[in-house]
């Protein structure tokens, strides 16, 4: 088996190639299982909702059972790899994705900065990640069960998908197809979208980890009125305090 340093060697090469890379069998099935019973104990607060899409944000925070989601271990080093080794987390979200639930339609989530194409099609032209979100999968996704929707290398495209377009240089949104415990990390700039739950019995169970740079801020909402939950941060790792933003000094600070 590959050593890590060269796995993650590999997957970074991917993320600069095509936008995204897949990891396999990140969680095992007594944390798959954790994860959806902590999942259905959620109650919504702030922005959280319920309805066909249950959304929790900032779920590191209840409690500290969720904050060896935000290191596991493969992810983390491929995140720190692709966005400095001082990156943080800015957001954890739980999702559960009900039957008649629709997706969001092709889009970019964050794009730092607009760069012709031209420029950026050029092999010798390195795009710097900003931010970059993992999706733990709980489930064994098939094509019914909305699986996230890619198109490889559009992130390279140098701006958003216009509306109505659902192509990038020919090339059209492809389902990511994969087990309960893989790991999706791809970068903000990528076109991807969600998709229909078109099972009649299952929902999607689905958890969220944003990583971005040191610069770029962190979205604890509610925002002035958020309050870090004193037992998270006495259980925290150094690791874990770092990404939830207790970093040394900087320019800014």
């Amino acid at each position: 088996m590959p050593h890590l340093a060269s796995l993650t060697a590999q997957r970074l090469q991917a993320l600069h190639r095509d936008g995204f890379t897949l990891l396999p069998g990140v969680l095992d099935h007594h944390q798959i299982g954790e994860l959806r019973q902590a999942i259905d104990a959620l109650t919504p607060s702030h922005w959280d909702y319920q309805g066909l899409l249950d959304h929790y944000k900032c779920v590191f925070n209840r409690d500290p059972l969720w904050l060896p989601y935000l290191d596991l271990p493969g992810v983390i080093e491929l995140a720190e790899a692709a966005l400095g080794s001082d990156c943080h987390v800015i957001g954890q979200t739980a999702w559960r994705c009900h039957p008649g639930f629709v997706g969001a339609e092709l889009h970019q989530d964050y794009q730092a900065i607009a760069l012709p194409e031209q420029l950026l099609e050029d092999p010798r032209f390195e795009l710097p990640m900003q931010i970059c979100t993992a999706h733990l999968y709980l489930d064994d996704i098939d094509a019914e069960l909305c699986p996230t929707l890619v198109i490889a290398g559009s992130h390279r495209a140098g701006r958003p998908p216009r509306p109505g377009e659902k192509r990038w240089r020919g090339r059209q949104a492809e389902p990511v197809l994969c087990r309960a415990g893989d790991v999706l990390l791809f970068r903000s700039e990528l076109w991807h979208a969600g998709s229909r739950n078109r099972s009649t019995a299952r929902s999607r169970y689905l958890m969220q980890v944003h990583y971005g740079r040191r610069m770029v801020a962190q979205k604890f909402s509610p925002y002035l009125a958020f309050q870090f939950n004193p037992a998270v941060l006495a259980a925290c790792t150094p690791r874990q305090r770092r990404l939830l933003g207790d970093h040394t000094e900087a320019e800014y600070d």
